[in-house]
């Protein structure tokens, strides 16, 4: 190995045999190797090594009835067929090579304990190593490596135990058969799954069929777009319809994308007529303010000096683990939400703690419990999952619903972040599972179904999970909190933008009347950014530092309200300056999609929210919008004195008549 060469071991497995004799064509018993099975990390290239060991004695060999960890041992049926029928036998096969069912602690290069990272889909395809199968001695003669990259199949037998016939690609010679008398060949499997798509053979019983996608995946995500993606994602947004507006809303959107899709008289849309197209698609999006009971007017308030802020590093790994106890429990949690929303995560934690910030582990259950939990929730999903995969073609054509869901889901698929390299090309496994995701949440929620934008929110998750099962819980919990932007009457929506619009009343009256003035008060520029989060406002590694940093609940609720409105702060000056109208405006802050710098949005965001927790007379509607305390009565309302000029509420009136700014009126 070279001086500089990095080794990790990432799945270690001693007591795996080859029969020599059988491979030779002998009596399958004459003689047994036994030997070491390990899949490494070497210099970014992912190998799977045997070394037969030294002192390998056939005597020692723990034969058992049957494999209890190999892949065979996968059926909830009976205990004496794996399945009965080619349809269930698929669906079994399917659950198991859908997902990993374990993790796996393994030493790294320097010997101590690590969990192994997980990394499907993660290797770039490699040549065929000249001399990987190595045949040296009469013993070692047996050793062999080869990259995963030239794995192309794998045949699972039984005899009494299992054994695996791994065939590599053309130019490379298979290896011999790997008998796995003392079990170990499923957990095998799994952890070859953490690094390339395995799936079952169309009309083959025990043929795994393996894909190794993009080694890139594995890459930090500072190296996952570069300028030049930089550059073809705009010339997306600005080309694809699509890409630029939301089909689930096609109206509203198509019509905001003529907008700025040309300069040509016939492209532009009058103002007045997207209003009306608003107020038409959202009932009640138009904002009255003077009309509308309950509504605070604000005409002057000194919010005072916004407060300077300041960020910190992501989350270490070693900064996270302090914040477990022996048995797995998170402990202080608040103090661990609260650098989480100060510094976001490193990329090696996110898998982990993503699943608590969305609620699918609770912040005080242990190591086994979140394992019972894991289990429970795989067999539920693909309960879900078998409920859609079992539907036969005459029946989906009586099922318009799920067949329009269907429908949706494959186009919205072939659209989702196409550049980025978990997504791209051809027959990539990860819109497979992209697909598979979206159809069982159709199982999951009938009412809602699936909404075109859905895919939007599920890609970044199960890019950072790396599995279906988890992937699938986890925006699941996502959208409990998003549920309201896709339901049909978008009340979600409507909320959102009239809350925006109360919160950029107050902090920038001036800049609210000169939208107001452009046709342009309804805030429907910012409709994308509510909608998906930000989700094409933002790179891909950006989208995922914004997301953590959300579902810490922190600093305040609806913070993402707060995120819209340091953004219109930076851009106030530009749009009152050049006079923009209604067509530019929507154009500018279109334009804005991925030139914006996540860590400094954050920061004035949060500088925004400390601002207006401070000020004084904070109005209710306010603190309501941001799940701040109401403010404090007045003095004369909880204890009146002797001679005081009034022992009833004090009105904005009469507030003024004492002394005190009048800033609403009702």
């Amino acid at each position: 190995m070279a001086a500089d060469s990095v080794l990790k071991v990432l799945f270690e497995l001693e007591g795996v045999f080859i029969h020599p004799s059988s491979e030779e064509g002998g009596s399958e018993q004459d003689s047994l190797i036994s030997g070491c099975l390990r899949i490494v990390d070497k210099d970014a290239d992912v190998l799977v090594e045997y070394r037969p060991l030294e002192d390998s004695d056939p005597s020692n060999m723990l034969c058992a009835g049957k494999d209890s960890s190999s892949v065979m041992e996968w059926d909830q049926c009976s205990g004496e067929k794996l399945l009965e029928t080619q349809q269930s036998y698929e669906t079994e096969w399917d659950m198991i090579n859908a997902v990993s069912f374990k993790r796996r602690s393994v030493t790294n290069g320097e010997g101590s304990l690590n969990p192994a990272p997980c990394l499907p889909g993660s290797l770039n395809p490699a040549p065929c190593l000249p001399g990987s199968l190595n045949h040296s001695s009469e013993r070692s003669r047996w050793a062999f490596s080869f990259s995963l990259s030239d794995l192309r199949c794998i045949r699972v037998k039984e005899q009494g135990w299992s054994f695996l016939l791994l065939q590599l690609s053309e130019s490379c010679r298979s290896p011999p058969a790997l008998h796995f008398h003392q079990g170990g060949s499923r957990d095998f499997l799994d952890s070859l799954r953490r690094f390339a798509v395995i799936s079952q053979a169309a009309g083959e019983e025990v043929c795994l069929m393996v894909s190794s996608p993009n080694r890139a995946l594995s890459q930090s995500f500072e190296n996952l777009l570069d300028e030049n993606n930089f550059g073809l994602v705009n010339q997306k947004f600005r080309n694809d319809p699509y890409v630029t507006t939301l089909g689930g809303f096609s109206k509203v959107t198509n019509y905001i994308f003529d907008a700025f899709r040309g300069t040509e008289e016939q492209h532009q849309r009058p103002p007045e007529e997207v209003a009306d197209l608003l107020g038409e698609v959202i009932p009640g999006l138009e904002i009255n303010q003077q009309e509308e009971p309950g509504f605070e007017v604000i005409t002057r308030m000194d919010l005072g000096v916004r407060p300077p802020v300041s960020r910190r590093d992501p989350v270490s790994s070693e900064e996270w683990s302090r914040h477990q106890d022996a048995e797995g429990r998170m402990i202080n949690v608040p103090l661990l939400k609260q650098i989480i929303f100060k510094g976001g995560l490193c990329h090696a934690k996110r898998k982990e703690a993503w699943k608590f910030l969305l609620g699918f582990f609770p912040w005080e259950s242990t190591v086994e419990e979140r394992k019972v939990l894991h289990r429970d929730k795989t067999d539920e999903y693909f309960r879900m999952k078998l409920q859609w995969k079992s539907v036969s073609e005459q029946q989906e054509r009586r099922n318009s619903k799920l067949r329009d869901c269907r429908s949706l889901i494959e186009k919205d698929v072939n659209r989702t972040d196409r550049t980025n390299r978990f997504y791209e090309g051809l027959d990539n496994p990860g819109l497979v599972l992209l697909h598979d995701i979206l159809m069982t949440y159709c199982m999951y929620d009938f009412d809602l179904g699936y909404v075109q934008g859905m895919s939007d929110l599920l890609s970044p998750v199960l890019y950072v999970m790396e599995s279906e099962v988890d992937a699938f819980w986890c925006f699941v919990s996502f959208m409990d909190q998003m549920h309201q932007n896709f339901e049909e009457q978008m009340q979600g929506m409507k909320t959102q933008l009239i809350q925006l619009s109360t919160l950029l009343r107050l902090l920038d009256l001036s800049f609210w009347n000169y939208l107001e003035a452009q046709d342009s008060g309804y805030l429907y520029f910012c409709f994308r950014w509510l909608l998906i989060r930000f989700k094409r406002e933002l790179s891909f590694q950006d989208v995922l530092r914004l997301w953590e940093v959300m579902w810490t609940g922190l600093p305040c609720q609806n913070f993402h309200l707060l995120l819209c409105c340091a953004i219109l702060d930076s851009e106030k000056q530009k749009i009152m300056e050049e006079n923009y109208g209604f067509n530019e405006i929507l154009k500018h802050i279109n334009e804005l999609s991925m030139k914006l710098e996540i860590e400094e949005i954050l920061q004035k965001a949060e500088g925004i929210g400390l601002q207006i927790k401070s000020c004084k007379d904070l109005p209710a509607s306010i603190s309501s919008i941001l799940g701040w305390d109401p403010p404090a009565p007045p003095p004369a309302l909880r204890t009146p004195q002797r001679g005081a000029a009034c022992s009833s509420p004090l009105s904005r009136d009469s507030s003024a008549q004492n002394g005190c700014s009048p800033a609403f009126i009702s």
